[in-house]
């Protein structure tokens, strides 16, 4: 991971903030075990549209202190209840560009039906409950601040705001 991310590391959990493009297969290593006998990956990228607009760019934010305990709060709970090995959920701030991924979650775990459900729960659970916010940047109007949740109405923030 980059030196300037803002990283927990704990009882088979890591998360991680940063500003820096990020590498499937460095969070990969990071749950990679001899026990493991799956691994599941999901990388989420920036897509160029929105509800029918262009989209240009994606911007993130956070309340990094309270994001980091979120997300180390809801990997744990993924941990226990999943039988996990290990469980990474890296989120990119800032400008995150067309096609570059803005978070990754990697699960290890000793058979594949419980990776499979636990990555998949890992990301709902982010959306859900982490202090992330995205502004989606369109080409030729202005950006929409919105929650990082899918389907999640945008609202405009005037430029004095």
């Amino acid at each position: 991971m980059a030196r300037d991310a803002t990283e927990i590391k704990e009882d088979g959990c890591y998360v991680a903030l940063t500003d820096q493009h990020l590498s499937v297969n460095n969070v990969m290593d990071r749950v990679r075990s001899p026990q493991a006998g799956a691994i599941v990956m999901f990388a989420g990228t920036t897509r160029d549209n929105f509800g029918g607009k262009p989209v240009k760019e994606l911007q993130y934010s956070a309340y990094n202190p309270l994001a980091l305990r979120t997300m180390l709060s809801i990997c744990k709970e993924i941990r226990d209840k999943h039988g996990l090995i290990s469980i990474a959920m890296i989120h990119r701030l800032g400008i995150v560009p067309i096609g570059e991924e803005s978070i990754i979650i990697a699960v290890s775990a000793s058979h594949r039906q419980a990776a499979w459900r636990a990555g998949e729960q890992a990301l709902e659970d982010c959306k859900e409950r982490v202090e992330v916010w995205k502004r989606e940047e369109f080409d030729g109007e202005e950006g929409v601040w919105r929650a990082n949740r899918d389907g999640a109405v945008g609202q405009k923030v005037s430029q004095e705001d």
